[in-house]
C-alpha cells in the first residue's frame, strides 16, 4: 500500500501513517454518506417544491446515491488498477467533497438528486481503495487490524455528522466538504503502494472488469464476495435510515429521531469493527468472525422487529446492538481484497462494497413493493430474511484467507 519514503515495504504496527490516513479517508466517506439519512426530513423540507410525499423522496433520493456508488465503484476501482491506488484515492476525495459543498446550495428536488448522485460516484472509490492500500502494505498477520481500525475510526464520521447536523443541514454539506479538502493536503504524506510498482513492471492486464465474469469459478468467487456484505446495508438502507416509520408501526413510546438512530447505530458499528477484527486474529479464521457477525445481525433484527410497544431507550439500544453486529463490513471488504491478484484487486475491492450498496436500491423497492399488500414490518421480515440466508450461504462457500500472501497476480 502507501509507502513512506525509508520506511520498510511492510508494516508490522497496526497505527501506522498508511492506516490514519485511510481512515481519516473513510471517517469522510461516511460522513458524506450516512449524512443524507441524518437530514433526509429537513432538507427535503427546505427545498422550493418536492414532488414525492416524503418517504418516496427519500428513498429515490437514496437511490441515486447508490446508483452513483455502484458505477463510480466500477470507475474508481478499475482505474486504481490502471493508474495506482494513490492516484485514484485521493481522486475520489476531491470529487466528493466538491460535490458535498454543492449539496449546500440546492433549491430543488432535482438538483439534490443530481448532486446525490455525483457525491455517490465520487464516494464509491474512498473505502475500497484506502483497504487495498492498507492490506498490500500490513504485514499478513496483522492487516485485519489494520483494516478494523480503518473501519472503526471512519465510521465515527456518521456520529460527527449527525452532530453538525444540529447546525442546519445546508451547513452540513459545506463542513463535509471542507473536511475532504482538507484531508487532500496528507497527500504529501505518502505514496504508492510496493505491489503496484512490482505489478507495473509486468506484461499481466489490469483492472480487467469483465475478466470477473468469463471464468465461472471466478464470477462465483466475486459474487459470494458480494452476497454476505447484503445484511450490512439491509439494516443501514431500510431498518435506520427508516427507524422513524418503524418505530410508528411498532408502537414505540415516542416519535424515533433518524439522526439519533443513525448515531446510536454507527457508535456501535465502530466497536463492532474492532471486535470482529479481533476475533477474527484470535480464531484466525475471517470465515468463522464474518459468521458469527451474521448471526448476529439475524438475532437483533428478530429482537428489532418484535420491539412492539418499547420505549425509545430500549429501541434506540436495539438499532445500538445492530451497529455491533453488522460491525463486519471491514471484514467483509478485507476477505475481497484477500480473495483476488494484484493486478484486479483494487477492482475488486472497489466494486464489491458498492455493488452491495447498490442492491440498497433493489431492497427498498422490493421492501416497499411487499409493503403495499402486507405492512412495512412484514415485508421487512421477509427481505431480511431472504438477504441473511443469502450471506449465510456464500460465506460458508468461501475460502479461506486468513494470513494469506497477497503478492501475486490472476
Amino acid at each position: 500500500m502507501l509507502l513512506l519514503a525509508g520506511m520498510s515495504q511492510y508494516h508490522r504496527n497496526p497505527l501506522n501513517i498508511i492506516v490514519i490516513v485511510a481512515a481519516l479517508g473513510y471517517f469522510v466517506d461516511i460522513y458524506d454518506l450516512i449524512l443524507f439519512s441524518i437530514v433526509r426530513i429537513p432538507s427535503l423540507q427546505g427545498l422550493d417544491h418536492v414532488p414525492l410525499d416524503m418517504t418516496a423522496a427519500g428513498s429515490f433520493l437514496i437511490s441515486m446515491q447508490m446508483t452513483g456508488m455502484l458505477v463510480g465503484g466500477i470507475v474508481w476501482g478499475i482505474l486504481g488498477d490502471k493508474k495506482g491506488r494513490l492516484a485514484t484515492l485521493f481522486g475520489t476525495i476531491l470529487l466528493y467533497s466538491l460535490a458535498n459543498i454543492a449539496n449546500g446550495f440546492v433549491h430543488t428536488f432535482e438538483q439534490y438528486a443530481w448532486l446525490r448522485a455525483i457525491a455517490g460516484f465520487g464516494l464509491a472509490g474512498e473505502l475500497g481503495i484506502g483497504i487495498t492500500m492498507v492490506s498490500e502494505m500490513m504485514t499478513k498477520e496483522n492487516r485485519a487490524w489494520g483494516t478494523s481500525i480503518v473501519s472503526g475510526f471512519g465510521i465515527c464520521g456518521a456520529v460527527l455528522a449527525f452532530l453538525i447536523s444540529q447546525w442546519g443541514w445546508r451547513q452540513s454539506y459545506w463542513a463535509g466538504g471542507v473536511l475532504g479538502l482538507l484531508l487532500l493536503g496528507l497527500r504529501i504524506y505518502v505514496h504508492e503502494t510496493g505491489m503496484f510498482e512490482k505489478m507495473k513492471k509486468e506484461s499481466v492486464r489490469r483492472g480487467d472488469f469483465f475478466s470477473l465474469f468469463t471464468d465461472f469459478k471466478r464470477f462465483l468467487k466475486y459474487l459470494r464476495c458480494i452476497l454476505i456484505g447484503l445484511p450490512v446495508w439491509f439494516v443501514i438502507g431500510i431498518l435506520i435510515t427508516f427507524s422513524k416509520e418503524f418505530g410508528e408501526a411498532l408502537g414505540i413510546q415516542g416519535a424515533i429521531s433518524p439522526g439519533k438512530a443513525i448515531m446510536f447505530h454507527y457508535t456501535g458499528a465502530a466497536i463492532g469493527s474492532l471486535l470482529t477484527g479481533f476475533i477474527s486474529q484470535k480464531l484466525r479464521s475471517r470465515r468463522k468472525a464474518i459468521a458469527l457477525a451474521i448471526v448476529g445481525v439475524a438475532i437483533t433484527s428478530a429482537w428489532y422487529f418484535t420491539a412492539f410497544g418499547a420505549s425509545m431507550g430500549l429501541f434506540y439500544l436495539i438499532m445500538f446492538l445492530l451497529g455491533i453486529t453488522q460491525g463486519y463490513w471491514a471484514m467483509f471488504i478485507t476477505v475481497a481484497s484477500e480473495q483476488f491478484g494484484t493486478n484486479i484487486r483494487s477492482t475488486v475491492t472497489t466494486t464489491v462494497p458498492n455493488f452491495v450498496r447498490g442492491a440498497t436500491v433493489l431492497m427498498i423497492y422490493w421492501w416497499r413493493y411487499l409493503a403495499k399488500s402486507s405492512s412495512i414490518l412484514h415485508a421487512a421480515i421477509l427481505v431480511g430474511t431472504v438477504v441473511i440466508l443469502l450471506a449465510l450461504v456464500a460465506v460458508f462457500g468461501m475460502a479461506e484467507t486468513h494470513a494469506k500472501d497477497l503478492d501475486y497476480l490472476e
